[in-house]
C-alpha cells in the first residue's frame, strides 16, 4: 500500500510537469509570435517602427513590474488555481487582440498580456518546486523549462499563419487552444498538500504580506548574491540573443536569412540540450553535495564564458557556431537550477514572490542592456567587444553563485 501511495504521488509530480510544459509553450509562443508577423500587421494597421518595438517594450515593462507581485499572489494563493486563471486570461486577451482595429487598442492588449502572463511563471516554478523534493527538483524544472524554449522557437509560426490567412486567424486560433486547454487543465492540476511542502502554523500562514515577503527576502546576503547574478545572467542572455543575427551576418558576411538561421537553429537546441543535461547533473550531484544546485550553473558559466570569448575572436564561421552551442548547452544550467537554488535560500512561504523579484531586475535590466547595445552600436562599437563583455559578466556571475551560502543542509530539501 505504501508503494502504491509513494507511486502516486511521483506520477503525479510527473503530470504537472508535463501539463505545465504546454502551458509554458503556449506562454511564449502567444508572446512572441507578434513579432514574425510585423509585416503584415503594418500593412493593416499602419504604424512606425518605433510603434511596433513600443508594442514589446510596453509587454516587458508591464510583466517585469508586475512580477514580484504576481509572485505573491501564487504565495498568498492556491498556485494551481493562479497559474489556471493566468492561462484563461492571457488566452481571452490573445483572443481579443485578433480584434485590433487600431495601434492604441493593440497596445492594450500588448499590456494586458504582460499582466496576465505575469502570473505564470513564479506560480508554475513554485508549483513544481511543491511537487518535486531534492532528487527531482532541477530536472523537473528544466523540463518546464524546455517547453518555454519550444515556445520560442516555434515563435515563427505565427508569420506563417499571417502570410497564408492572416494575422488576426493566428491570434484567434491560439487564444481559442488556451481558453479549451485551461479548462483541461482546471480538472486535472492541483496544489499539492500543504503538509508536503512545509510545515506552517494557521497564524504564520495567515500572516503571509506582501511587504513582509520583500523585507524577508532582501535581508538575506544569499538571495542579494542570486539577485546581482541573475540581473547580470539576464543582461548576457539578452545581449548575445537579440544581437546574434546581426553579429552573424556582420562578422562572417552571411545573408539576413542564413544569419537568422544559425542563430536560432543551432542555438535553440543546444538550449534545450542544456536544461535538461544541467537539471539532470544538479540532481544527481546533489546526493552527495548539497550545494550541487549551485555549483552546477557557475562551473556551467565558467564554460560558458571562455565559449563567448572564442566564438567573438574566430574568423572560423564552424568554430564561432561550436563555440555558441557548448555557450547556449552550459548557460542552460542556470535556468534550470533558478527556482531550485531560491529554495535554498527563501522562505517556503516566499518562494514565488522571490522569483518574482529575480525576474523583475532580470527583465528590466536585460531590456535596457538591449537598448544599450544598440547605442553602443550607433557609436561603432563592434559586437565582438560587447560579447566580450559579456564573457566577462558571466565569470562575475560564476564568482557571485560561488559566495552563495544557504543557512544549512536542510535549506536544500
Amino acid at each position: 500500500m505504501q508503494h502504491t501511495v509513494f507511486m502516486g504521488k511521483r506520477f503525479n509530480a510527473w503530470l504537472v510537469v508535463a501539463l505545465l510544459f504546454f502551458i509554458g509553450a503556449l506562454n511564449y509562443l502567444d508572446r512572441i509570435m507578434i513579432t514574425t508577423m510585423r509585416t503584415s500587421i503594418v500593412d493593416s494597421m499602419p504604424m512606425s517602427d518605433a510603434q511596433f518595438g513600443l508594442l514589446t517594450s510596453a509587454f516587458l515593462w508591464t510583466y517585469g513590474l508586475l512580477s514580484p507581485f504576481a509572485g505573491f499572489l501564487a504565495d498568498k494563493f492556491n498556485r494551481s488555481r493562479v497559474v489556471i486563471v493566468s492561462l484563461f486570461v492571457w488566452s481571452i486577451v490573445t483572443w481579443l487582440t485578433a480584434y485590433s482595429r487600431t495601434f492604441e487598442q493593440l497596445l492594450v492588449t500588448r499590456i494586458l498580456m504582460g499582466i496576465s502572463e505575469a502570473c505564470y511563471i513564479p506560480a508554475a516554478l513554485a508549483l513544481i518546486a511543491d511537487y518535486h523534493r531534492s532528487s527531482t527538483r532541477s530536472l523537473a524544472t528544466g523540463i518546464h523549462m524546455t517547453g518555454i524554449m519550444v515556445g520560442s522557437s516555434l515563435g515563427f509560426i505565427g508569420g506563417l499563419i499571417a502570410e497564408n490567412h492572416t494575422w488576426n486567424f493566428a491570434f484567434i486560433f491560439f487564444g481559442v487552444v488556451g481558453i479549451v486547454y485551461s479548462i483541461v487543465v482546471a480538472l486535472v492540476l492541483h496544489d499539492p498538500p500543504k503538509i508536503l511542502v512545509f510545515t506552517v502554523s494557521e497564524k504564520a500562514e495567515n500572516e503571509i504580506n506582501f511587504f513582509s515577503g520583500i523585507r524577508d527576502l532582501f535581508k538575506k546576503r544569499s538571495f542579494l548574491l542570486m539577485l546581482g547574478y541573475w540581473s547580470m545572467f539576464g543582461v548576457v542572455g539578452w545581449l548575445v540573443i537579440g544581437w546574434l543575427p546581426t553579429y552573424y551576418k556582420e562578422h562572417f558576411n552571411l545573408s539576413q536569412g542564413v544569419a537568422g538561421l544559425y542563430a536560432t537553429g543551432y542555438l535553440y537546441p543546444a538550449s534545450i540540450a542544456g536544461l535538461i543535461l544541467g537539471g539532470f547533473l544538479a540532481d544527481r550531484w546533489s546526493q552527495t553535495n548539497w550545494l550541487a544546485r549551485i555549483h552546477v550553473p557557475a562551473i556551467g558559466f565558467c564554460i560558458a564564458a571562455p565559449c563567448i570569448f572564442l566564438a567573438s575572436s574566430t574568423t572560423s564561421l564552424a568554430l564561432a557556431i561550436i563555440a555558441f552551442m557548448l555557450y547556449a548547452l552550459t548557460r542552460a544550467f542556470g535556468d534550470s537550477n533558478m527556482m531550485p537554488m531560491l529554495c535554498m535560500v527563501a522562505d517556503p512561504r516566499y518562494r514565488a514572490t522571490g522569483y518574482g523579484v529575480l525576474n523583475f531586475f532580470s527583465t528590466i535590466i536585460g531590456g535596457i542592456a538591449l537598448y544599450v547595445g544598440g547605442v553602443l552600436r550607433d557609436s561603432k562599437i563592434d559586437l565582438s567587444k560587447m560579447y566580450q563583455f559579456a564573457a566577462l559578466i558571466m565569470i562575475i556571475c560564476a564568482t557571485l553563485l560561488f559566495l552563495v551560502r544557504p543557512k544549512s543542509k536542510s535549506d536544500a530539501e
